[in-house]
């Protein structure tokens, strides 16, 4: 019983971070269609920009978070309304121009910052460990699994009880009659990749004390991202938090009984037989048009 606890625990752990890093991502893709190659560097920009605060000047931690969502958010802005908003429905150019910006972003860094591997502190409040059904889990990973389940409630009652996210629901299902309502999709769009930018700078803040800040950290967070927003469908939010933590519970075990390596293999595999017989994912919203 303490072995299937303890894993259980381990992948509620892991399938926590891979949520808070997809999160962002599967509203930009599910909702606009935007293949967001940059997503790995709003998380490493959200990791740098809390070590710069944190070395330079002073700021704590949890308060760091509010400037980093409110910076990388703004960024995400200024790329949306100068680059993606003349590719939609062109998914090729989305694809490269986004993956341009994203090279962009890690050689400005890594002439800004160096190339060295950089950490940061972990909150001396948080850095303990707390006992859960009598297994030992660090504190600070049961903060973020708190933090990112608020993330998500927070995320989806902006999607589904506010007007902004009924103009976007409106404007994901017919651009053209949502326009003719006196909606602006274009700046609807603009927000809601801002928005999603946003939640990947968070990302990046609370997985910056769990593993070294580089400029390359974000390209295997945003290939984890597109398997956990796939294999949930791409239009289904529940179905992005139920398939990242099937798969971090998956990983954990896999991990557990062999290593991190075969685990990562076995889990794409699972994900690559699974597309092949239900390409929609495990999750699919069903809207009329």
């Amino acid at each position: 019983m303490d072995f299937l606890l303890e894993n259980i625990i381990t992948g509620l752990s892991i399938g926590s971070i891979l949520l808070l890093i997809a999160l962002g991502l599967a509203i930009i893709y599910g909702t606009m269609g935007v293949i967001n190659m940059a997503h790995g560097e709003f998380v490493m920009l959200g990791a740098y920009a809390t070590w710069a605060m944190n070395a330079f000047l002073g700021v704590g931690f949890l308060a760091s978070l509010i400037v980093v969502f409110l910076g990388v958010a703004c960024l995400g802005y200024l790329v949306e309304r100068g680059v993606i908003r003349f590719l939609y429905r062109r998914p090729l150019d989305t694809i490269l121009a986004t993956w341009g910006v994203g090279v962009m972003l890690q050689q400005i860094v890594r002439l800004i910052a160096g190339g060295e591997l950089r950490y940061v502190e972990m909150p001396p409040a948080l850095s303990g460990t707390v006992s859960v059904l009598g297994i030992t889990v660090s504190g600070y990973r049961v903060f973020v699994f708190l933090f990112v389940l608020a993330l998500f409630a927070a995320t989806w009652y902006l999607m589904y009880r506010t007007a902004f996210g009924t103009k976007l629901r409106a404007v994901v299902q017919n651009r053209e009659i949502a326009s003719c309502f006196g909606i602006n999709s274009s700046r609807i769009y603009s927000l809601t990749f801002a928005y999603g930018a946003g939640l990947a700078g968070l990302a990046g803040a609370l997985v910056a004390p769990l593993k070294s800040v580089s400029p390359e950290m974000g390209t295997t967070y945003v290939v984890d991202a597109f398997f956990v927003v796939v294999l949930g469908g791409v239009q289904s939010i529940f179905g992005t938090v139920a398939s990242a933590f099937v798969l971090g519970e998956a990983t954990g075990m896999l991990a557990f009984l062999w290593n991190d390596t075969i685990a990562k293999a076995l889990v794409l595999l699972g994900i690559m037989i699974l597309i092949r017989f239900r390409p929609q994912g495990l999750f699919t919203s069903k809207a009329r048009r």
